[in-house]
């Protein structure tokens, strides 16, 4: 049996707080808004009960933000896209926002099994006021639980249209491309974080970000394996290479958590989930 789960997330402001109305069809949805920084950021926590996908099954999401709203949403725990016998898996998001609109997209990891057949892509539209800030994290097998990605094909989709469009496939048959020093180098995490605008940046703002940023990874462990840059005026991309998720993972959140203040002006609240 397959699924064909979708879910909708408007986001509005009202009377000084963000508030979201959602639609889903199948098993996908949203937990209880939450906010624990006062009413003008909704967190969110994006729920998929049958915990990863097989050949055939197709989750769709959709998020607006109206203007003057900001939302963040996260999920509980990692999506998985599970071995199939020949048909996709197909994950799409499109995300929408207007002017003066603010999103963070924090997803957890989604973990390749061996023999999956699977594409994920992400869409995001931004008016020219609006800003966005996200990751993508991406775990190869389960090696610690003799699980390698040995079989099976992974596309991956990342794109403002018209501004930034990265496209790419992990073929666990392609050794040189996971295995070669100029390539993931045998390592089983790759995580992206972006910064996303609806305009041009102002210089002052896109050097701060990346001197934030180099000042995290300075002398951290991935320190060799990281990387931060201004692909053009409206989008920053970060990039690691980790042995496995958790570190990768950590040092994301300690980006995010120096983006936040940096470029919004506010604290870093983790989401309640992340401290569970």
């Amino acid at each position: 049996m397959t699924w064909h789960a979708s879910l909708s997330l408007d986001y509005t402001y009202e009377s000084a707080r963000t508030v979201v109305r959602h639609l889903h069809q199948g098993p996908l949805r949203v937990l209880q808004s939450l906010y624990p920084e006062g009413d003008g950021v909704c967190h969110n926590v994006l729920v998929h009960p049958p915990g990863g996908l097989v050949g055939g099954d197709t989750l769709d999401i959709a998020v607006s933000v109206a203007p003057g709203a900001h939302g963040l949403i996260t999920t509980p725990g990692a999506a998985r896209f599970y071995r199939s016998e020949g048909p996709l898996a197909l994950q799409r998001t499109h995300i929408r926002l207007e002017d003066r609109a603010r999103l963070e997209w924090l997803p957890t990891e989604a973990i390749l099994y061996s023999g999956c057949e699977a594409e994920n892509r992400l869409t995001m539209d931004l008016a020219p006021d609006a800003e966005l800030m996200g990751w993508d994290v991406t775990a190869l097998g389960l090696p610690h639980a003799q699980q390698p990605y040995v079989l099976g094909r992974y596309r991956q989709h990342m794109e403002v249209p018209g501004v930034w469009l990265e496209r790419g496939i992990l073929d666990a048959s392609d050794t040189r491309l996971l295995n070669s020093p100029v390539g993931l180098d045998g390592m089983h995490c790759m995580g992206t974080l972006f910064f996303v605008a609806g305009k041009a940046l102002t210089r002052q703002r896109r050097e701060l970000a990346l001197d934030t940023a180099r000042a995290v990874f300075e002398g951290h462990a991935l320190q060799s394996r990281v990387g931060v840059t201004a692909v053009n005026p409206r989008v920053l991309v970060l990039r690691v290479l980790a042995p496995q998720v958790e570190p990768a993972m950590q040092l994301l959140k300690q980006v995010w958590a120096t983006w936040r203040p940096a470029l919004w002006d506010l604290p870093a609240t983790y989401p309640r989930i992340w401290r569970m």
